[in-house]
């Protein structure tokens, strides 16, 4: 009950790719419990800018929380990410967002990075 109570008050904001694994255990596991969200395929419709500074903002670990570093598309990058300046960084992982790890699902506040269903639970209780 308390799932339902709060997705109506919340918006859900839950960027996937579907050959993602853990992308389709999350959203499997919002079906299940009967959460609304808006999903936004993370390589169609990638974060804007302003999008993943607010992602960003609600991390622990800042940029190491959202970054995919084992992804080949990372090990291929011919530039070292700690000299670019922060609105250089956030306009390549929105035009690269396969550096991305995933899924990401906001509520505008919380942020749960990959399938973390104890985090889910507690984000919609």
């Amino acid at each position: 009950m308390a799932v339902a109570e709060r997705t109506r008050t919340q918006k859900l904001t839950f960027f996937t790719y579907p050959s993602c694994t853990s992308c389709r255990k999350a959203k499997a596991w919002l079906a299940e419990n009967g959460v609304n969200y808006e999903e936004r395929h993370l390589f169609k419709n990638p974060p804007t800018s302003e999008e993943l500074l607010e992602i960003i903002k609600m991390t622990t670990n800042g940029l190491d929380e959202i970054l995919s570093t084992r992804s080949q598309r990372f090990k291929n990058l011919d530039v070292d990410i700690n000299d670019m300046s922060v609105s250089e960084l956030l306009e390549m992982l929105s035009e690269e967002p396969q550096l991305l790890k995933r899924p990401i699902l906001t509520d505008g506040e919380n942020l749960i990075v990959g399938f973390n269903q104890s985090a889910m639970k507690n984000l919609l209780s």
